[in-house]
């Protein structure tokens, strides 16, 4: 697996989640039932033409809602989002959404396919592809020692 939409099918297969989204008017507190719901930290958010306009996590609402001690069913999601948004495209490759993620210090990269989000990365996919090919190399050489 080497690039982004290697990735988002494989997690489509595991019957995780590609991307959920949510709108600027609605409240954080809708933001955090629905990251609750889904077991994720982020949402793409996205206009009434489903084109991505920023980013919500979970670090966002503990940031600017609780620690903020701001009311989460009064908070739009449009006043707490972010609207820089690093993203990626189905062709991008893993080993540099990983270097955009570690570099930029983000958990979450939108994946956009004509200004629509199609797919979210996270760095725990990563993770799980990176420790899914070194279980791979490990079983290739364990096999390869065993026929010497």
């Amino acid at each position: 697996m080497n690039r982004v939409h290697e990735l988002i099918a494989d997690k489509a297969t595991r019957g995780n989640d590609i991307v959920q989204t949510i709108g600027p008017e609605q409240s954080a507190l809708d933001a955090a039932r629905l990251m609750n719901r889904h077991h994720i930290g982020a949402l793409a958010v996205c206009d009434t033409e489903g084109s991505l306009v920023g980013i919500i996590t979970e670090r966002d609402i503990l940031v600017r809602i609780v620690a903020g001690e701001r009311d989460p069913a009064r908070t739009l999601v449009a006043e707490i989002m972010n609207t820089t948004v690093l993203t990626c495209t189905p062709e991008t490759r893993l080993e540099e959404a990983r270097k955009v993620m570690r570099e930029q210090r983000v958990r979450h990269l939108p994946v956009l396919e004509d200004g629509r989000p199609i797919g979210m990365v996270s760095i725990g996919d990563l993770n799980f592809v990176e420790a899914e090919t070194l279980i791979e190399t490990i079983r290739s050489l364990e096999a390869y020692i065993a026929g010497a």
